[in-house]
């Protein structure tokens, strides 16, 4: 972790006003903490998390494509969380229950002040005594422990965003892709999609009829893909679950996908070895 003098901090909401709003107050309340970056979303939030390493992160619940929560799986036990959400009465209690911290919008200096002084609390106990802050401290039990109450709260919230329908995700899932083979244009049914890798500014798309560059990044077919289906097991990487025929776990919280009548192995970082535990 870092020193309290060069903690990080990450800020991730679909509103560009209400960012900015926040890193203001951040600014004013606990100068010594840095704004490393800002993303728009929680697909984003994952992969700026991975580039800055920040030591706390600010997520709003609600947010388009992979929401809040999702990215929360993904960061947690690597940074503190303070949830940002709108006065949703399920939200504040799960939250309470869960001891995590949050911000209800609007928002005011006087309640962030109270979640940057707990903050530092926190920090200063685990530059005192890291076992003793760390999630995976073996003086708590398994069910007591903050990662583990993280982990129920994100339970609860996900199903209350499910049977609500705030998942911020596309009512019709794509159904076809459209990829440029020659002098042709194929139309690919997404079912048949094994998996697609990021290559720069393209997309290579790797189905049971062969492979196929396309003019579109991963992040925007992510978002318009049955979430059921694909999951993103790297920055790189969306594969099809259908397609998967184990997952063997690997060193550093990371693993390996083995695919059903294929050779290559896709590596699982860290950041998305979450969506296995669940399974």
């Amino acid at each position: 972790m870092n020193t309290a003098a060069s903690l990080k901090a990450l800020i991730a909401d679909d509103e560009p006003l209400l960012r900015e709003r926040l890193r203001s107050h951040l600014t004013r309340l606990w100068p010594e903490l840095e704004v490393v970056a800002q993303a728009r979303n929680g697909r984003e939030a994952v992969e700026l998390f991975d580039l800055h390493a920040p030591d706390v992160v600010f997520l709003d619940v609600h947010m388009p494509g992979v929401n809040g929560i999702e990215a929360a799986r993904s960061v947690a036990r690597r940074a503190q969380i303070v949830f940002v959400t709108a006065h949703e009465q399920y939200a504040v209690q799960a939250f309470e229950q869960g001891a995590i911290d949050y911000l209800v919008k609007p928002f005011d200096e006087a309640r962030l002040a109270d979640t940057v002084g707990r903050l530092k609390q926190r920090f200063a106990l685990a530059k005192d005594s890291p076992d003793a802050a760390s999630p995976d401290s073996s003086l708590e039990s398994a069910e007591s422990s903050p990662a583990a109450r993280l982990e129920a709260v994100l339970d609860r919230l996900a199903a209350e965003l499910k049977q609500r329908g705030h998942a911020g995700r596309p009512a019709a899932p794509l159904q076809w892709i459209k990829a440029s083979i020659g002098s042709s244009v194929r139309l690919i049914p997404v079912e048949q999609v094994i998996y697609l890798r990021a290559d720069e500014k393209y997309t290579l798309v790797v189905w049971e009829g062969g492979e196929a560059l396309i003019r579109k990044t991963l992040r925007e077919l992510a978002d318009e893909l049955d979430p059921e289906c694909f999951v993103q097991i790297h920055r790189s990487t969306i594969v099809n679950l259908r397609q998967v025929s184990q997952v063997n776990r690997g060193l550093n919280e990371t693993a390996e996908v083995q695919l059903k009548g294929r050779k290559e192995v896709l590596p699982v970082s860290r950041s998305f070895v979450h969506v296995f535990k669940q399974m």
